[in-house]
């Protein structure tokens, strides 16, 4: 059912890390919550896809991105009602339909795609690619990481969100981060 893909409403500030694979997203959501003493809401694509190539040694294939889909946003709507004033989101589904786009011809699934543009954040962290890659079962595109990138950026740009850009080392993308949300807070 579509209300599978759909926010559950919600008081809290989201926030949401987006961006291409291995540029810290997990790392900086985990350090948020622990900032915020909130919880954050890690991404349903790599346990699944890990358990898949476990299992199966398979990748994502476009029949997957529905149940990920699915996954991603009852674990967002059971974490936020957790939340602590602010919800950390490690993905989102706008991050998924991205990623459908350039693995898979550039199409999307039109149930995906219409919750990736209706479901809202208060603010978008576009992680840049100066961190260091690490290679995993899941990673696959270690020489795209340019136009991977753009392809983030291109889409927070079309779809209008606000996003700020989180580069350089861990200590100055987390106080950027901070300094962020604290105004998003100051705001409420």
């Amino acid at each position: 059912m579509e209300k599978d893909y759909k926010q559950e409403p919600s008081s809290c500030i989201k926030v949401v890390l987006f961006g291409p694979e291995s540029t810290g997203k997990t790392t900086l959501s985990k350090q948020l919550a622990a900032h915020y003493n909130t919880v954050w809401v890690e991404e349903f694509a790599r346990d699944y896809l890990q358990k898949k190539w476990d299992i199966e040694r398979k990748i994502c294939e476009p029949k997957d991105l529905l149940p990920i889909a699915k996954g991603q946003m009852k674990l967002e709507n059971t974490y936020a009602k957790k939340a602590n004033n602010v919800l950390i989101c490690d993905t989102d589904l706008l991050e998924t339909k991205v990623y459908s786009e350039a693995y898979y011809s550039g199409t999307c699934d039109p149930i995906l795609e219409k919750y990736a543009l209706q479901n809202t954040y208060d603010l978008y962290f576009l992680t840049y690619i100066d961190t260091p890659w690490e290679k995993d079962d899941l990673r696959d595109k270690p020489k795209e990481r340019v136009a991977m990138f753009e392809a983030f950026e291109n889409a927070l740009k079309k779809y209008n969100k606000q996003y700020v850009l989180l580069k350089g080392d861990w200590a100055i993308r987390l106080e950027t981060a901070i300094e962020h949300i604290d105004t998003l807070i100051a705001k409420r």
